[in-house]
């Protein structure tokens, strides 16, 4: 079979499908005042492969140390720093996966893993480091008006000092847009236990995409003139959701993070939906879709091929991501 006439034919297996994509996403719309989702509260278990496998049982474990912190929070936390990279050096000289300087881990750094070793190159000490100051500062502001969590992650910026004297946040613009970052963020890494917000953006998103229905696949290409109007997957679901106003990253495993995963079953048009060979780790996905109704997407699939419609339910189906403002530009530079 063409290519041709695999997306023709794949275009008719979903006709009858896409003539509601419009009413599903207007029901986006109605919905979206009615649903609700937090990280709070209780017990927060981790997305699927949010964190890297090898780091997974240390963030689930060291994220509930104490009340203010949760294991969503610190995965935020370890991905903002550092991208989860134990190698990492800043220009600043912090360093490993947590992003300690000198000083900081020469007081604050434990032996998480009890080999005698305090490391901080070693994410075994470096994860149950990063948690262990968490709840240090949480207790100096134990006393602060307002969210616990919020004081501790405005001292972490800012010192507890600048909280106590401040009564809470401080009005430091860098301060609070911390805040915010981490607790956006982390959404992205927490399994949602209750329906996902829908998307304001979504129907934009998907007009965008549709419109570029075959048009021919370029690795690496934006859709701009240089590549000849062409995209690849991450490219073609960048742009779409340029054009409602949401930046994303370049990169399909960044984009998973711009925002809070619903399950297969409360797919929505206009969430990303991601493709790995390692169904473990959230950094291994290598392809991206818009979901766009009934088990099918959008997509610029490969060399070769032109952006069509294709199933979802493949072996190597990772998971999706309901993209939001906020999520998008709390994700940090480094990615």
């Amino acid at each position: 079979m063409t290519v041709r006439k695999a997306w023709l034919v794949a275009g008719a297996a979903v006709g009858a499908g896409l003539s509601f994509v419009l009413l599903l996403v207007v029901g986006v719309y109605i919905v979206a005042g009615n649903l609700s989702n937090g990280v709070g509260g209780g017990s927060v278990a981790l997305a699927k492969g949010s964190v890297p496998a090898a780091y997974q049982a240390l963030v689930q474990r060291w994220g509930n140390l104490c009340p203010a912190l949760n294991p969503a929070l610190l995965a935020a936390q370890l991905y903002q720093e550092s991208g989860f990279n134990p190698t990492a050096r800043s220009a600043a000289a912090a360093e490993g996966i947590a992003q300690f300087i000198p000083g900081t881990w020469a007081t604050h750094g434990i032996d998480g893993n009890g080999d005698g070793v305090r490391d901080v190159w070693d994410p075994n000490d470096a994860i149950p480091s990063a948690a262990s100051y968490d709840c240090e500062l949480a207790k100096y502001v134990k006393d602060v008006p307002g969210s616990i969590t919020d004081n501790m992650l405005a001292s972490y910026n800012a010192g507890a000092y600048a909280v106590i004297r401040y009564g809470g946040v401080p009005p430091y613009s860098e301060t609070r847009n911390y805040v915010k970052t981490i607790t956006t963020l982390a959404k992205s890494f927490a399994a949602p236990t209750t329906r996902v917000d829908p998307s304001e953006q979504a129907a934009t998103a998907i007009n965008y995409a549709q419109s570029k229905l075959g048009t021919p696949y370029l690795w690496g290409g934006d859709g701009t003139a240089q590549d000849g109007g062409r995209f690849d997957c991450s490219g073609l679901t960048k742009a779409a959701y340029a054009t409602a106003g949401v930046t994303l990253p370049r990169v399909a495993n960044d984009q998973y993070n711009a925002g809070a995963h619903p399950t297969r079953s409360e797919l929505m048009p206009g969430d990303l939906v991601f493709f790995s060979d390692d169904l473990t780790d959230s950094r291994a996905i290598r392809h991206v879709g818009i979901y766009v109704g009934g088990g099918y997407m959008i997509d610029a699939p490969r060399t070769g091929a032109v952006i069509r419609f294709d199933p979802i339910d493949t072996p190597d189906y990772f998971g999706a991501t309901r993209v939001t403002e906020d999520g998008a530009k709390a994700l940090p530079t480094h990615v």
